[in-house]
């Protein structure tokens, strides 16, 4: 792999362990929801494996997560914008906390329609 490649697979492999523990899932339940060996969930979660598409499915499945959350921290938006910086923060947040802002910002949006009336 070369260098870039090597990183983005740490920086994957990083992302998947964290959902995984944000799941409360051992790597041996996650092997065994996606049908993938332990051996090769560690591989992964330590960046030593390339992932197919297959793969990355399957995990993104068994985490009950959309593909796209995978790579949410991976490629984000320009960090120096707000929308970027609000992407970046939730994507260190555990899944949970993910309703309770998305709850937070629809009242904000509400309230500021209200105001205009």
């Amino acid at each position: 792999m070369e260098t870039s490649t090597k990183q983005l697979a740490k920086t994957l492999g990083e992302r998947i362990r964290v959902l995984r523990l944000d799941k409360g899932l051992s790597q041996e339940q996650l092997g065994e929801r996606s049908g993938l060996h332990t051996n090769y969930i560690g591989q992964i979660e330590r960046g030593e494996k390339n992932l197919t598409i297959e793969s990355l499915q399957k995990i993104s499945r068994s985490l009950e997560i959309p593909l796209e959350q995978l790579f949410h921290s991976i490629d984000p938006l320009n960090a120096q914008s707000a929308l970027g910086q609000i992407v970046g923060m939730l994507s260190e947040r555990p899944v949970a906390d993910h309703a309770l802002v998305l709850s937070l910002i629809r009242t904000v949006f509400a309230w500021e329609t209200e105001k205009r009336k």
